[in-house]
């Protein structure tokens, strides 16, 4: 009877979680439940996906791979903010039940992104025969051609990709993060499906590889295009007599603060990739490739924090709206609680962390350094608390002071790490050092502009711009 009474208990607790609250907050608690089994799944793929991927090619290989992708990476951001735009007004129509405006929104968001993309896609294809590429990252000069064409490829597919990833905004900006994790996810499984048979049929070839991570999640994404503008947001489908010239300057005036916010992100990831070739690359060829190992390691302790955070932006931007402030408090009191196990896994993960690179990867394929694995856990740490604020911040688009923030902080992380590598000789420690400093907005104003606005209700405009 005790275990019957309790196993009843608990039963009416799970039923209760999942049924009586606030509606946003019943949303938000099934998408978090959907997105952990899919990132999950997504986690456990991208960690089969790094040796297979080392052993088809090579780790000096599998490096180039790495730099080239987080190079051409950086065309991702010349959406001038289009989508992080799009994810706030998309969600503030919504809120509002005007479905027209949100369709305009959408359809202008596509008009332009493509327009875009496609431009770029051209003229990387004329550019292209003029890059040396061998030089530029420090290469053999027999592997000019192979690495030019695998540019090509990459490049090729982030610009389509880019413009059919527009429906994964759409999915958040509804609150439904965990449908657009599950299109990512499979496009991952699909990638290791490919890879894997790759394996078994070829020698190694970092252009087949580079053709198998960039065709499978551009066909998934295509096809949920398809289906869900056919099906569940049908009355949004985009077209082009819903593009209007006026909206588009409405998604670029929020946008384009979200735009200089990305460029602050390139230059603290994506360009800390190439630093490191630049620099390492002719005393150590893996020199990438461990800095990217350590990197996912600790960065699935992140994901998985984001995964709980994942409706919180656009949850934020309904509540706002909705003049719901107690919700949005009551949010940071809950996510902040739930960051102190991550912490407390963050020092197991640290801890063991020889043993998993080792079980991961096997015995000597790459040696990581003890004080990397320890500069990326307080990296991330120091993240996840960021994202709490942030997330509030974004949500409400109150972006002015992160703005000039991100602006001081790109510029001081190059000066920062070409100074700790050039005249302190920290190495690769350098970079993590750099972007720990740099992210200084996040861990420190961000939560100060959040205390400003709903705890203290600062009369100060500068916080609510």
């Amino acid at each position: 009877m005790f275990i019957k009474k309790h196993i009843g208990a608990i039963w009416k607790y799970g039923i209760n979680f999942f049924t009586k609250g606030h509606q946003r907050s019943l949303d938000a608690k099934k998408n978090i439940i959907g997105s952990l089994l899919i990132k999950g799944i997504s986690i456990a793929i991208g960690l089969i996906l790094v040796p297979l991927t080392i052993n088809y090619v090579n780790p000096m290989q599998y490096g180039i791979w790495l730099t080239l992708s987080s190079m051409i990476a950086w065309i991702s951001f010349f959406d001038i903010g289009f989508t992080n735009g799009l994810r706030n007004k998309f969600a503030e129509a919504k809120a509002k039940g005007d479905k027209e405006v949100a369709k305009i929104y959408i359809s202008t968001t596509y008009f332009y992104i493509a327009i875009i993309f496609i431009t770029l896609w051209i003229v990387f294809m004329l550019l292209n025969q003029f890059i040396n590429w061998h030089k530029l990252l420090s290469l053999p000069e027999a592997m000019e051609q192979e690495v030019s064409k695998l540019a090509i490829l990459i490049f090729s597919y982030f610009c389509f990709q880019f413009i059919f990833r527009v429906i994964g905004t759409i999915l958040v900006a509804d609150q439904q993060p965990a449908k657009a994790s599950l299109l990512d996810m499979l496009g991952q499984l699909l990638s290791l499906a490919i890879i894997f048979t790759l394996t078994r049929l070829t020698n190694g070839s970092i252009l087949y590889l580079g053709l198998a991570v960039g065709i499978a999640p551009t066909l998934i994404l295509v096809v949920a295009n398809i289906y869900l503008f056919n099906t569940k947001y049908k009355e949004y489908k985009p077209a082009l007599k819903f593009v209007q010239k006026k909206y588009a300057k409405n998604l670029m005036k929020l946008g384009l603060k979200f735009f200089i916010l990305q460029i602050t992100t390139i230059i603290q990831y994506e360009s800390s990739l190439f630093i490191i070739a630049h620099y390492f690359n002719a005393t150590d060829p893996t020199a990438v490739t461990s800095y990217n190992i350590a990197y996912k390691y600790f960065f699935t302790l992140q994901m998985g924090f984001m995964i709980l955070l994942s409706p919180l932006w656009s949850g934020v931007t309904d509540a706002y709206n909705s003049g719901d402030v107690v919700w949005i408090k009551n949010m940071v009191k809950k996510y902040l609680l739930l960051l102190i196990p991550f912490i407390l896994v963050g020092i197991i993960m640290l801890v063991f962390a020889d043993q998993v690179y080792e079980l991961w990867l096997g015995k000597n394929v790459v040696h990581i350094e003890f004080n990397i694995s320890l500069l990326f856990f307080i990296f991330f740490s120091t993240g996840m608390f960021a994202s709490v604020f942030v997330a509030i911040i974004n949500g409400m688009g109150a972006l002015k002071i992160q703005f000039i923030s991100s602006l001081i902080s790109s510029a001081g992380f190059f000066c920062l790490a070409l100074l700790l590598i050039n005249h302190f000789h920290l190495g690769v420690q350098s970079v993590i050092i750099s972007s720990i400093v740099a992210n200084v907005f996040g861990y420190v104003i961000a939560p100060i502009q959040v205390y400003k606005m709903f705890y203290k209700k600062s009369a100060s405009p500068i916080w609510y711009k």
